[in-house]
């Protein structure tokens, strides 16, 4: 398929905000998408922005992606982040279980701050190439993104998953808006109030 020119205005922009437990690859999977290079060192980021047009299922948008800090000291700056973005990544390591069981509480975290019942997010399964290391199956993975009705991608930092994750929090926020569209107040949760 040939790619268009890409066009210079009124372009949609989707902000998305990359998740998840320190080393996990977050920063290597984001400089991989965007600058086209694998880096292997771990160096913890606090926060990095990224911006660049890209066509996402045939139409072209900005992806405006924030890297955030996966170490705990940062969360207080996490949920600030959180606020502002249109879609998720929660990246967990198969490396690391850990990471993998943190998978629900950045989604419920996702949940709360975004004050919805339900999110555009993709779980990204990351360091899929390190087979000698694994110790979170394919079918743990496909487990954990059906019981938060998520999308999933399975990759490595050296891979360039970006334009499946693009496609894949694209085709979320689609459903998403179309279930806004059928239920306008059904996302919001509701919330109970006490006046003294």
């Amino acid at each position: 398929m040939a790619t268009s020119a890409v066009p210079s205005d009124n372009l949609p922009t989707y902000k998305l905000v990359v998740v998840g437990d320190g080393g996990v690859g977050k920063s290597a999977l984001t400089i991989q998408f965007f600058q086209k290079i694998f880096v292997p060192d771990y160096d913890p980021t606090i926060e990095d922005s990224y911006l660049k047009h890209t066509e996402i299922d045939g139409q072209w948008a900005i992806l405006d992606v924030l890297d955030t800090a996966g170490q705990e000291e940062f969360s207080a700056m996490r949920e600030q982040y959180m606020r502002t973005g249109d879609g998720f990544l929660i990246v967990f390591s198969v490396t690391d279980k850990a990471s993998f069981e943190h998978v629900d509480r950045f989604h419920q975290l996702i949940l709360r701050v975004k004050d919805r019942e339900a999110f555009p997010m993709v779980l990204v399964a990351n360091k899929v190439d390190l087979v000698h290391l694994r110790k979170v199956t394919t079918d743990q993975g496909q487990e954990m993104a059906a019981k938060h009705n998520v999308g999933l991608v399975w990759t490595n930092g050296s891979g360039g998953p970006g334009p499946r994750i693009a496609s894949s929090v694209k085709a979320r926020a689609d459903e998403s808006d179309a279930r806004a569209v059928a239920h306008p107040e059904g996302e919001r949760k509701s919330r109970a109030y006490c006046f003294i």
